[in-house]
């Protein structure tokens, strides 16, 4: 008997995840704020973007190593942090750590991973990078600093787009909650899928590690993260000696000022669409930031990358680095660590084959000369749409 079968796209992942995962925890990894429109609009954008293909190029063996920071990895991307990782099958934290360092990419580890940040270190080595919110109080933020700093990471990703959490309706009408709620809905959604039922009884009901559940530390997925203001950017830079990212940045005046404050990189992001419903598709802002901020800031990109060809084409508008979150929870739910293989191999695969359509060898090469227009015609209509807006508001402001 055959083994499962390969994962050969992210749209062949969703559809094994969605089969495997009980409803509630399916939804919990897709769905996005309100309505979804900037989600889907994330998506929309990569599909209008043209590359342009060259013919007669000379064909070597792409070389797709990508020095950022001071590391070295072997592919231009990596995971994205992401809470309660092992929802998606037991046993993910440990997965994700193991491919990244097979695949040598970096691992960014979320303040609600579902382990230890300390034990997630261990497993992930030199790969693993720590994110985090600011919960609460913010002594409770400078605990978690000391804890990584303690742990061995040397670098801290600072999330900033999360005053508070958005509306998801999906979660809300599931009745999704953290810690788990179990009624009557949730037991008949559980009993229908039994294989991850079983296994997470068995491995034990996920929950964030980093905080002790019934303690003052205990974790609120829906308390304000707003701790992370301008003054505590300013002190964990003058605390924290090693790298450090700010992200969830859609603004060119605020990544500006983030540069201007000493920071080592900054993420543009929207959250996935998981936070402002209004926002305007991550990619859209990437240009404009890059712009901003000049050539020579170091900026990682994620919001609706589902494929190689999609990480090209951020890289061509801008990026330095790419990240995946959802996708990759996606490849975990359908063939738990396989699937996670497979779906990391698929995107160097795709990399590789645009790479060679565009008569490129190097990663470095890769700029927005690679772009069918110095900016895709939809791209720059959206970008006029904008500025049209943002005129149209100052307009009203100045008046007011």
């Amino acid at each position: 008997m055959s083994g499962p079968k390969r994962i050969i796209s992210f749209e062949d992942a969703k559809v094994k995840a969605k089969r495997r995962l009980p409803r509630m925890i399916f939804d919990f990894i897709e769905g996005s704020a309100g309505r979804e429109i900037a989600s889907n609009k994330n998506l929309q954008i990569f599909n209008d973007i043209y590359l342009r293909s060259k013919v007669l190029a000379p064909f070597e063996d792409p070389k797709l190593k990508s020095n950022f920071l001071n590391y070295s990895f072997d592919l231009p991307f990596g995971i994205a942090p992401m809470g309660m990782c092992d929802l998606a099958w037991p046993g993910a934290d440990t997965n994700l750590a193991e491919a990244a360092k097979k695949f040598n990419i970096p691992h960014c580890v979320s303040t609600a991973a579902s382990s230890t940040l300390e034990d997630l270190k261990k497993w992930g080595e030199d790969q693993t990078w720590f994110q985090l919110y600011v919960n609460g109080p913010t002594q409770e933020a400078w605990d978690m600093v000391d804890r990584a700093e303690a742990a061995g990471y040397e670098t801290l990703i600072l999330t900033v787009d999360v005053p508070i959490v958005s509306r998801r309706v999906r979660d809300l009408r599931n009745g999704f909650v953290v810690p788990f709620k179990i009624g009557l809905k949730q037991l008949i959604d559980f009993a229908l899928h039994p294989n991850w039922s079983l296994s997470t009884i068995i491995k034990g009901i996920p929950e964030p590690k980093n905080f002790r559940q019934g303690s003052k530390n205990s974790f609120d997925r829906n308390a304000s993260r707003a701790g992370a203001n301008w003054e505590f950017l300013d002190e964990l830079r003058k605390k924290w000696k090693g790298n450090l990212i700010v992200k969830g940045v859609m603004d060119a005046i605020d990544a500006s000022r983030i540069q201007n404050a000493g920071i080592d990189a900054i993420w543009v992001s929207n959250h996935g669409g998981r936070q402002l419903d209004g926002s305007p598709p991550a990619l859209l802002a990437l240009p404009k930031i890059r712009d901003s901020v000049g050539p020579s800031m170091p900026l990682i990109f994620d919001s609706g990358v589902r494929s190689g060809e999609d990480i090209v084409k951020a890289l061509a508008l801008g990026a330095n680095f790419v990240m995946l979150g959802r996708p990759i929870m996606m490849a975990i739910a359908a063939s738990s660590e396989k699937g996670l293989n497979d779906y990391l191999s698929l995107l160097k695969e795709e990399i590789e084959v645009v790479m060679a359509q565009l008569g490129l060898k190097d990663l470095s090469k890769i700029s927005g000369d690679v772009l069918y227009n110095d900016i895709s015609g939809t791209l720059q209509m959206e970008i006029d749409t904008a500025n049209r807006v943002e005129h149209t508001r100052s307009i009203i402001n100045a008046k007011s």
